[in-house]
Order: structure tokens, then sequence, then C-alpha cells
């Protein structure tokens, strides 16, 4: 089973999404920071991640830095309310597969995950 990680300090967005996900028969687990984003990537090694970029302590972009320095091959998609083509950028330059912006399109987000998806198990 596909396991995927939401990383955001929104919890309307993290059950939103956490429902979502579910529905579709994703292993879904959660972290509210960076902090607790990390720990679940060295515990559960999840396939992917779903990470905000604004929250308080580490943003998702630090986030981003130190999940490539321990895993290289999880998929990360950026979901952010903020539409900052520099911010998009960054996240491509660090590694992200995808960018996407609030109020999400859950449709796009699942075709999103499923190429991704697709392209690691090949």
């Amino acid at each position: 089973m596909v396991r995927i990680l939401i990383v955001d300090d929104e919890p309307d967005a993290v059950e939103l999404l956490q429902e979502f996900l579910a529905g579709k028969n994703y292993e879904v687990t959660t972290a509210a920071n960076g902090e607790e984003a990390l720990r679940k990537v060295k515990t559960e090694r999840p396939h992917m991640i779903l990470l905000d970029v604004r929250m308080p302590g580490m943003n998702g972009l630090e986030v981003l830095r130190q999940v490539r320095q321990i895993d290289q091959e999880v998929g990360v998609i950026i979901v952010t309310a903020v539409n900052e083509e520099e911010t998009g950028r960054e996240a491509l330059k660090l590694g992200a597969f995808d960018y996407i912006v609030k109020p999400l399109n859950l449709e796009y987000l699942e075709r999103s995950l499923w190429t991704k998806i697709t392209t690691m198990l090949l």
C-alpha cells in the first residue's frame, strides 16, 4: 500500500486531504510541523509527502531540503495557499515533483500523485 505523509499546520486542510486519500485506499499519516514531519520520514518511510510551505517554525522549503538528505526517492508535492513563482521554482529545484495552490483541485492532486507513484514503481 502506498504511504502518504501530509504535512500541514491547518487542521481543516489535513482533515480534507486525509479523508480524500484514505477514501482512495492510501495509507495516510500526518504531521503538524516540520520537525514532526522529519521524524516521520525517518521512521515511517512514506512514498509521497504533501507538504505545506507556510508553517510555524521550519517552513516547507527547509523541510524539503532536509527530507532530501534523508531520502532522495520520496515524492514530494508542495501544497500551499501562496501562489509565488519564486517559491514554486525553488521547490522544484529542491526536488519537489509538483507545486499545487490551495484551494485544492482534488482531481488534479490525485492525477499528480498517481503520475509520481507510477513512475516510482517502474
